[in-house]
């Protein structure tokens, strides 16, 4: 589904990718980890040629360029750290018609989709709600409904967890286990990672420093610490809690 081969993408002067290649398949669930300004936000913006580097960069088999563009955000859905620059509507409603609507799919089947997610998120209440009269957390859930009101090929998730209470947050790790596409999912939240995905690309300063299974990677206690991270609290045990 996703291809990256001998990627390299700098700020100025200031690499932040570099020669980086891997590969996720299709149906996997694949989390992506590091401390802040890994590169873990900056793959995603490759992955939807929001940003362009070098190397090659494939979607379902269609190299990121101008003339694909349109095609490959059409198959990835993309939750956005900040909800405020992904809900632009004044409605939570008209965020969540929009892309449908412009992808061409109907008025009475966008209306099935609406109705369907907000009720897979138990978020009903908010159909009508205005954007700039809903909490954080509410904006959260609003925007990843907005996502899967799409229902596109592979779902990109930057920091999904950010700002939901416990309850909401249980909804988020249960809904993206429920969803058949890929998904990709940057978070500093190592625990919804151990609950949601089976793999696990851990980055440090632009590259790759461990890939495989989710577990392995995040019961390794001295790999975490040596890339500034912390094992998740359901394994530091009730000291690491305190």
């Amino acid at each position: 589904m996703i291809e990256f081969q001998n990627v390299s993408f700098s700020y100025g002067d200031a690499p932040v990718v570099e020669n980086l290649s891997f590969s996720i398949k299709k149906g996997e669930t694949v989390g992506l980890i590091g401390a802040n300004g890994a590169g873990k936000s900056t793959i995603m913006k490759l992955m939807l040629g929001l940003i362009t580097g070098s190397g090659e960069i494939k979607v379902d088999g269609l190299p990121i360029c101008k003339e694909n563009l349109s095609e490959i955000r059409k198959k990835i859905g993309f939750v956005l750290q900040d909800s405020d620059n992904q809900m632009f509507m004044p409605t939570v409603y008209e965020d969540m018609i929009f892309g449908p609507r412009n992808y061409g799919l109907s008025k009475e089947e966008t209306e099935k989709r609406v109705d369907a997610v907000l009720a897979q998120l138990g978020l009903q209440d908010l159909k009508h709600r205005h954007n700039h009269k809903i909490s954080g957390g509410e904006k959260r859930m609003a925007a990843i409904a907005t996502i899967l009101a799409m229902e596109p090929e592979m779902i990109l998730m930057d920091e999904p967890s950010t700002a939901l209470d416990p309850v909401n947050r249980r909804t988020v790790i249960n809904t993206i286990n429920r969803l058949p596409q890929t998904k990709l999912i940057a978070s500093h939240d190592l625990d919804m990672i151990l609950d949601t995905c089976q793999r696990v690309i851990l980055l440090s300063h632009g590259a790759i420093v461990a890939d495989g299974d989710a577990e392995t990677i995040l019961q390794d206690k001295a790999l975490l610490e040596d890339n500034r991270m912390e094992l998740p609290f359901c394994l530091q045990g009730w000291k690491g809690r305190m």
